[in-house]
């Protein structure tokens, strides 16, 4: 019989229903196997493990049971406590120690989960180490592995990291100079209550910024009883845009809920896209890097974030490097490539100076410096319009029988609507279509977790774009005829 491990353990985290997939008990034993596989001693000999945790009901305890693992295998531990993610990744970096984050992030009330990093905020994915975890923990908790423990077990402290995380990106991205800002938060009652009021205000006792910050559901509550923390669904930003217009807002800024990921919307309370963002960041870091005396600095972006990112790059005197989807293999081109900064569709964002990994909360704050930096009076809108070039369809999802077969069908019939050579077919991750003149693509993925497919498209003008998006939908859901002359108008 399948163990709920197998469910609940993903490509790139840990994350199921409390109760069903995920416990205390399981946690104990993912805590043995956490220690047991990421435990190699550092230089001087300790093996040390940091844990944090997000608002939800069930993260106290599920943290306590993964330290009480680990520390029974003789490693000390720091609890963190509550924090954000991307906190947990700049201790981790700090101390050169592996981290767990307890967290389910976006997901509902009854989930919660595990993000597992090793020394130095380094990913850890199916193939570098969850697969090995995941079974190590089934082993201990069905009794068929050796559960020996040291004869002296690991020490267990708590320390408080918040003032030390904020006064770090205070530090990489300074904000006292700049024009005064109005900004709305919404914290979506996750850890963006806490993280971004030390962080642009003054909770965790730094000096005051030029910022008046303006919160909404900022209390944690892991109940999410305003909306969703998850700032994808266009949905849970509406509260945000109209907060936005009403205060007369420079911009608004929406957190999921473990704050490693920041949506933005203009003054007008428009969606600003994730790859606008990215193309504005990787300029102003290119630039960091140039005055460093870096001649070609390298910037990643996935191949579903908008062509508007390379072509930035390229302008400003960069090199881009397109990677698959997921944290992990964005993460792992970061430390092969020495890029200085990465972004994807979803609006997470790297930083080389933030131990390769992932900060919504350091991008936010490039977005507030450049506006910031700006001449009084400039609106977001117009600092972000030169990123605004292309039509997208979002990610659309399709349940599938057979994956395979539709991603072929998509492939014959639009590839099939041009003369020989005119559209390039990439595996990378996936199909991706990509014509002769770069005026459109088209992605179509495998999830990894469910039989979906999901369908990215963008396009130089609105007319093709959904041409496209109806076209391929039909494809992959079978509910247009397989005839190539039929897509010429593409």
């Amino acid at each position: 019989m399948s163990h709920p491990l197998h469910r609940a353990v993903k490509a790139y985290d840990i994350r199921g229903v409390v109760g069903e997939d995920i416990d205390v008990a399981t946690c104990r034993a993912l805590g043995v196997a956490i220690a047991d596989v990421l435990g190699t001693p550092a230089p001087d000999g300790t093996r040390g493990l940091v844990i944090g945790h997000d608002m939800r009901e069930s993260s106290p305890g599920l943290g306590a049971a993964l330290a009480e693992g680990a520390a029974s295998r003789g490693m000390d531990v720091e609890v963190i406590g509550l924090c954000s993610t991307d906190q947990l990744y700049f201790v981790s970096g700090q101390t050169s120690r592996p981290g767990v984050m307890v967290t389910a992030s976006h997901n509902p009330a009854r989930y919660n989960g595990l993000k597992v990093c090793r020394a130095g905020a380094r990913p850890v994915s199916m193939e570098t180490g969850l697969a090995e975890i995941r079974d190590r923990a089934i082993a201990l908790l069905d009794g068929s592995a050796d559960d020996t423990r040291p004869a002296e077990g690991g020490q267990v402290s708590h320390s408080d990291t918040l003032a030390a995380y904020a006064g770090h990106l205070r530090h990489l991205v300074p904000l006292d100079g700049i024009r005064r800002l109005r900004v709305v938060v919404d914290a979506g009652n996750g850890m963006g209550g806490l993280t971004a009021p030390a962080v642009l205000g003054t909770a965790a006792g730094l000096a005051a910024l030029p910022i008046d910050l303006v919160g909404l559901y900022m209390d944690l509550d892991g109940t999410f009883p305003n909306h969703e923390a998850n700032p994808l669904d266009p949905a849970n930003v509406v509260d945000l845009q109209a907060a936005v217009t009403r205060e007369s807002a420079d911009l608004g800024l929406a957190f999921d809920g473990d704050a490693d990921r920041c949506f933005v919307v203009d003054e007008r309370g428009v969606a600003v896209d994730p790859g606008a963002v990215t193309a504005l960041v990787a300029r102003r870091e290119i630039a960091r890097a140039q005055a460093g005396g870096e001649a070609r600095p390298v910037v990643l972006y996935n191949l579903i974030t908008s062509s508007i990112v390379a072509e930035t790059v390229a302008t400003a005197g960069g090199e881009s490097v397109r990677t698959r989807v997921g944290h992990s293999f964005i993460k792992a081109e970061m430390a092969r490539t020495g890029a200085v900064f990465g972004g994807e569709h979803s609006a997470h964002y790297y930083f080389r100076d933030f131990f390769g990994a992932d900060s919504g909360m350091l991008a936010a704050m490039h977005l507030l410096a450049a506006l910031g930096e700006a001449p009084a009076g400039t609106p977001l809108s117009s600092l972000v319009s030169q990123y605004d070039r292309y039509h997208r369809s979002g990610e659309i999802n399709s349940p599938v029988a057979d994956a395979a077969a539709a991603m072929s069908r998509v492939v014959d019939d639009v590839v099939g609507a041009y003369p020989p050579g005119e559209v390039r077919v990439d595996h990378l991750d996936g199909v991706t279509l990509l014509p002769s003149d770069g005026s459109w693509w088209v992605n179509v993925r495998p999830s990894n977790t469910e039989p979906l497919l999901r369908l990215n498209i963008e396009a130089a003008d609105a007319t093709t774009m959904t041409d496209l998006r109806e076209r391929v939908l039909g494809l992959i859901r079978e509910t247009a005829p397989h005839d190539p002359g039929l897509s010429r108008s593409i």
